[in-house]
């Protein structure tokens, strides 16, 4: 049974009581009349192989209120790409696949190198921004979910419940953010969230004042959860890091381009488990790269705002991180001990220590990279340099996913 506790800058919607999902659904068929829905799912081709997205799959065929999929595929040649097509044919609704390593989408992407608007990285961040290109080009959506493939404990409450505070014309919310306990065979986890993320926004919190974007962030039940939803009013000027920054990156244009009044977050499972990250000995591998371009995209964002950094702000910053996340790791491991889970504080210490030596090369990256242009641009800048270029990455699309009959 959830709490019922409203705090920080926006609105929380809990999971009070064991309400059916085809009661909800039932509600989101009504407002698809007004508000057709487009669920993108980023997918890397070895998801596919994995054991989670064929029970996605299959969960999905009963969510029939939602009027288009659009997968976004990497790592895929014509043969996988082929499969793919087969093994999501059976969704009812339309779709359309993505195939980011064809031909067609690589010429298109070459086209915005040439202009220098390309995303720099592959990964989901340049998988998802295509997808939202091809979005808005399709115009036939008026909100947007999107969700990752490796979810091994999914149910239609997931899409549900992320769809429904952005599209009840009752509510007025523009963009929804999920959240969730994160537990894995009787151990507490979420280790970036619970060990690095909450706590460096407090230690900025503590450095800098409470300002508003930190208060924002820090109202986040899971900052880093993968399952978002938004009006597609706010998709043509959203711009988004293309490194494992991507869901705070996008959380920090959501506070850009929008009112905290306007954004609420909201619990979508009682059992979430999905593919676990190894931690990595370095800033180049697992959790901690993602902890280093994380702190890189709150610090340019705090550069944004004017604060002033430099390598002594950055010293304090490791040491007021270090003892705020041992604090947190206190709490957590009382947490974990009243509801029999199991928590390891020597190897959670010993990450804390790899997050805060991350904290001081990322402020290095960003004293030494000032002139860096970290984020994709908008699709209000392409539309404006290349005008057509929406449409023709429509017809691109439509002439991959054209043709094509699964045995």
């Amino acid at each position: 049974m959830s709490d019922f506790f409203q705090n920080g800058m926006i609105t929380t919607l809990h999971n009070l009581v064991d309400r059916s999902v085809e009661d909800m659904e039932a509600e989101l068929h009504q407002f698809s009349q007004r508000n057709p829905m487009t669920l993108i799912l980023p997918s890397l081709y070895s998801e596919l192989e994995g054991p989670a997205l064929s029970g996605i799959v299959k969960k999905l065929k009963e969510a029939t209120y939602i009027n288009q999929i659009v997968i976004g595929l990497d790592r895929a040649n014509k043969k996988q790409f082929e499969h793919a097509r087969c093994f999501f044919d059976e969704l009812p609704q339309d779709k359309r696949i993505l195939w980011n390593d064809g031909p067609r989408l690589k010429s298109l992407h070459n086209e915005l190198v040439e202009y220098g608007l390309a995303p720099t990285e592959p990964g989901k961040g340049r998988n998802v921004w295509y997808c939202i290109g091809f979005v808005l080009a399709a115009n036939n959506a008026r909100a947007v979910a999107l969700h990752d493939c490796d979810i091994l404990t999914y149910e239609r409450d997931i899409p549900a419940r992320l769809f429904y505070p952005v599209t009840n014309p009752a509510f007025g919310y523009e963009f929804c953010k999920g959240y969730y306990s994160r537990i894995h065979e009787q151990r507490l986890s979420g280790r970036t969230t619970r060990l690095f993320v909450t706590p460096l926004l407090r230690s900025f919190m503590k450095m800098i004042g409470h300002t508003d974007f930190l208060m924002f962030m820090d109202s986040f039940r899971y900052p880093l959860a993968g399952e978002f939803s938004m009006r597609t009013d706010i998709l043509s000027s959203m711009r988004m890091p293309s490194d494992w920054g991507l869901e705070v990156g996008i959380l920090s244009e959501v506070f850009r381009n929008t009112s905290p009044r306007r954004v609420c977050q909201v619990d979508i499972s009682d059992n979430y488990d999905h593919k676990h990250q190894e931690v990595g000995s370095d800033k180049t591998a697992g959790l901690s790269r993602m902890s280093y371009e994380i702190a890189k995209s709150i610090i340019r964002r705090l550069g944004t705002e004017g604060t002033p950094m430099g390598a002594a702000f950055f010293r304090s910053l490791k040491a007021t991180y270090y003892r705020e996340a041992l604090d947190m790791l206190s709490r957590y491991a009382a947490d974990a001990r009243i509801n029999n889970l199991k928590i390891d504080r020597h190897s959670e210490e010993k990450t804390i220590e790899l997050f805060s030596q991350n904290i001081m090369l990322a402020g290095e990256s960003y004293l030494e990279q000032s002139k860096d242009i970290p984020l994709i641009p908008n699709w209000n800048r392409i539309s404006s340099a290349v005008p057509d270029f929406p449409e023709r990455l429509k017809a691109a699309v439509e002439a991959d996913n054209s043709n094509f009959l699964c045995d």
